[in-house]
């Protein structure tokens, strides 16, 4: 019987990291979206078969939310997206010192939108106990909000990490770099349900 082929070789030369797709990290913030995404899309559906049930939206006697405080909201996010992009390609290119500049910045933006979705809430003319319309209305900000948190806490412990020894390992900017991309999702989710909450009601 003939034995099987041995195959040996010297891997030290292989890299330890990899960005985008050869990123276990990369996967598991894809698979991530995608469930949060599909909570997101649950709540909406359940948003516009309130508004089915309705022959007006909001219902008197409230009003559709104040538009300053979502609308300047939007305008910081949307914004964010020029510092999230640079500190993604300095991090996909090892620039610790632009990585750590940055990510300083994006821990004050996320403390910036954390402070204007608390006018937000104030904002709204409906609280959550008052109807169904006020209870969805809330629904989508709050969990809007739970991604800004979580972001923001992510990138404030690896804004910290990027200012230690650890800050040179090839992995955290890897971590860097996801958080960037994830970003995009909390943004970009934000789009429909600013339109649900404060235009949806103005042009129904």
């Amino acid at each position: 019987m003939t034995p099987a082929p041995r195959f040996t070789g010297d891997l030290a030369h292989l890299p330890t990291h990899g960005f985008g797709h050869r990123s276990l990290t990369w996967w598991g913030i894809i698979g991530f979206m995608l469930i949060e995404g599909g909570f997101f899309a649950l709540t909406i559906a359940a948003y516009f078969y309130l508004m089915s049930q309705e022959h007006s939206w909001p219902p008197p006697p409230f009003r559709p939310p104040n538009l300053i405080a979502g609308t300047l909201f939007t305008l910081v996010i949307l914004l964010s997206e020029l510092p999230n992009t640079v500190i993604k390609r300095a991090a996909e290119q090892g620039r610790l010192r632009e990585v750590r500049k940055l990510m300083l910045v994006m821990v004050g933006i996320g403390l910036v939108l954390l402070v204007i979705r608390g006018f937000e809430f104030n904002s709204l003319n409906v609280l959550w106990y008052d109807n169904a319309y006020g209870s969805i209305v809330w629904a989508l900000l709050v969990l809007h909000t739970t991604h800004i948190l979580t972001d923001w806490g992510d990138t404030v412990v690896l804004g910290g990490l990027m200012h230690t020894r650890h800050g040179i390992e090839a992995r955290r900017f890897i971590d860097v770099s996801e958080n960037s991309l994830y970003w995009r999702f909390v943004w970009l989710a934000w789009l429909p349900i600013y339109f649900l909450i404060y235009w949806l009601p103005r042009l129904a």
